[in-house]
């Protein structure tokens, strides 16, 4: 218990990318901000670094870094490498024990009244063995993502129509299923901690939860119709019908006698979108608060006004995540390798007794070692694999050191070029390489035949364009001159290097949005969005009325959910890889926009004089006293539970 008797949280957020972490912290600043006169304590316990927590630490959030999940590993944004994932997966479950016996104690440590889990099943088991409920807060959990691994359809590179396009990663990268025998038993584990929660609260976007409800149960492969590659019309159904006529799972017993008197069932909550809303200070919805944006990017004046001048925002999740391996801190204090904020926080070493000698001193959980998981072992080596660069493949990629990989330093992550552009092609952060086509034609007529895309919801059969449907003057990245494109996530080396060869140059109206750049007010400014499908892009762009063109992620099981949310709540065209690749992005870009110009068109109309400013507000903190109302029942506070 806190010292002040406040409810104390805490909020264990996966360090699996980018939507995790801006909801996590959307949210818990809602919490923070609902009934200030009765403010909770919460601690938000991740991987991902502490400054995309910044705008819930300024209200009085507090962090702390640990390892509390495995990631799956991806060498392309839209590429899983299946047996990697499954051996990341297997050496952390191997020190599952040693990780939930340092949160247990660290949970009885701050006398926290409730575990909140985005979606980390690790918290939700600490929580049952601790003997406090446990609230899963997501639209999807990692036991379908894995269990989805067994999937007979493969991710291979489709036949190219274009006869001068890169030879595919996809090519040489093998995609085999992982055998159901070998995975079950592992995904088991994973599910049994989801089993531990008490309370879902379903986000939108989301796919079915099997630890919650009874149907559909896993594998999550049996979800999915190989050939359509779409979920089953009977699946469907259960995501979009009454959640009353769908049976749950009972509650698991805990392990230790909760000191309670009400008992309340499992139950779920249907959630409002979370997402973080655009900046209130000047809005991007006006003139002058647009004109600011664009001119902090680089772009001209004469390029500012909506009425001229299109906008792309391309972004394929090059924000990423990595394990903090010094001092500095963007926020005022300075953080350890991970943090233990609480009454007895000291910065010795930590070992759990099960891999170390050294005995444990009591009612005090000491800061953890340097490589960040309290453990005497190397964590790169627990959690990550090194993808060893494929022989004989030379995609002409600029010299540069290797990146480091996802919370670790190994070399696992998408390969990233130093340059942003080289003479021939495109490297969008996160990316493959795009290839880059003739210069953008001037501004063309309106009556332009645009080609038919696989638009959500997207016919039963795979579609790509044959050559005869591609625009005469071949592949364009932009639809004219009138359009500019803003890159996402980009590199300090990507963002310093120099040349003197204008053909190594970003292609004409590119421009490149600082690293720090804050998502929600560009995806309002924007027109159209390039990018894969994830949680945070997506909510970000249903919240801003902003088409979305995307590129599959076929192995991610999530991406089902999503299209669903765009299909009922906003615009989305996909994309092929082939045609990403060979840099012909004009087609889809134009669909998109014919689409949805007319919603994003009255948005921008309705912010612009403040109708709905404060909608996501009003949904966000609504939620947040129904959570905290939830765990203070579950307490009893009127019988005097809730006390120091």
């Amino acid at each position: 218990m806190s010292a002040d008797g406040r409810l104390c949280l805490a909020y264990y957020c996966s360090g699996h990318g980018y939507g995790h972490a801006t909801r996590v912290s959307a949210f818990a600043r809602y919490l923070l901000t609902t009934n200030p006169k009765d403010q909770p304590l919460i601690y938000i316990v991740s991987s991902a670094p502490e400054r995309v927590f910044a705008d819930s630490i300024i209200c009085g959030a507090r962090y702390r870094f640990a390892e509390i999940d495995p990631v799956i590993v991806q060498p392309l944004a839209y590429r899983v490498d299946r047996r990697r994932s499954v051996e990341v997966l297997k050496k952390f479950l191997r020190h599952k024990e040693a990780l939930l016996a340092r949160e247990r104690e660290w949970l009885l440590e701050i006398k926290a009244h409730s575990v909140l889990s985005d979606a980390a099943f690790l918290g939700c088991l600490a929580a049952k063995e601790v003997g406090i409920p446990s609230i899963l807060i997501t639209n999807f959990s990692f036991d379908s993502v894995y269990s989805y691994l067994t999937t007979q359809l493969l991710d291979v590179a489709p036949s190219s129509h274009h006869t001068d396009a890169l030879p595919s990663l996809l090519d040489i990268l093998p995609d085999d299923p992982i055998p159901h025998s070998e995975l079950s038993p592992l995904v088991e584990q994973i599910h049994a901690g989801y089993r531990c929660a008490d309370l879902l609260v379903r986000l939108p976007g989301h796919i079915p939860i099997p630890s919650f409800f009874v149907q559909p149960s896993l594998p999550s492969s049996d979800w999915i119709n190989v050939e359509t590659r779409r979920m089953l019309p009977e699946v469907v159904d259960s995501l979009t019908g009454p959640m009353t006529k769908m049976e749950l799972h009972p509650s698991l017993p805990f392990v230790q006698t909760p000191q309670r008197k009400t008992k309340l069932e499992r139950s779920v909550v249907q959630a409002p979108l979370l997402v973080r809303p655009p900046s209130s200070a000047l809005s991007v919805y006006t003139l002058e608060g647009r004109s600011k944006l664009l001119s902090s990017i680089g772009v001209p004046v004469d390029r500012h006004d909506p009425r001229t001048t299109k906008v792309l925002v391309v972004s394929f999740g090059g924000q990423v995540f990595r394990k903090p391996t010094g001092s500095r801190s963007p926020i005022s204090r300075k953080p350890s390798q991970e943090n233990l904020p609480g009454p007895h926080a000291s910065k010795k070493p930590y070992y759990p007794e099960s891999l170390s000698n050294t005995p444990k001193r009591p009612h005090a959980l000491k800061a953890r070692n340097t490589n960040g998981l309290g453990l005497d072992i190397d964590t790169s080596q627990i959690f990550q694999t090194r993808i060893l660069a494929p022989a004989n493949f030379d995609l002409h990629i600029p010299e540069t050191p290797p990146r480091k990989k996802l919370f670790s330093d190994d070399d696992s992550s998408p390969v990233t070029a130093k340059r942003l552009a080289t003479p021939c092609h495109l490297w969008i952060p996160g990316a493959p390489p795009a290839s880059k086509p003739l210069p953008t034609p001037a501004l063309q007529s309106p009556t332009i035949v645009v080609p038919t895309l696989n638009t959500i919801p997207p016919t039963p059969e795979a579609s790509h364009f044959s050559p005869e449907d591609l625009d005469p003057d071949g592949p364009r990245l932009l639809p004219d001159s009138s359009w500019i494109a803003i890159v996402c996530g980009v590199s300090k080396e990507q963002w310093t290097s120099e040349s003197g060869d204008k053909d190594s140059e970003l292609p004409e109206g590119f421009y490149v949005a600082p690293r720090d750049v804050y998502m929600p007010d560009l995806t309002a400014v924007g027109d159209v969005l390039l990018g894969k499908l994830g949680y945070g892009t997506v909510s970000e762009c249903v919240d801003a009325c902003t088409p979305f063109v995307y590129v599959s992620r076929p192995l991610f099981i999530e991406e089902h959910g999503l299209r669903l949310l765009l299909d009922q709540e906003g615009v989305g065209v996909e994309l092929s890889r082939e045609m990403y690749e060979a840099g012909d992005w004009s087609s889809a870009v134009t669909e998109a926009l014919m689409n949805g110009q007319d919603m994003k068109a009255n948005k921008r109309a309705d912010m612009a004089k403040g109708i709905g400013a404060d909608r996501s507000e009003r949904e966000g903190k609504m939620l947040a006293g129904t959570v905290t109302e939830w765990v203070r029942a579950w307490w009893n506070e009127e019988d005097g539970c809730l006390r120091n």
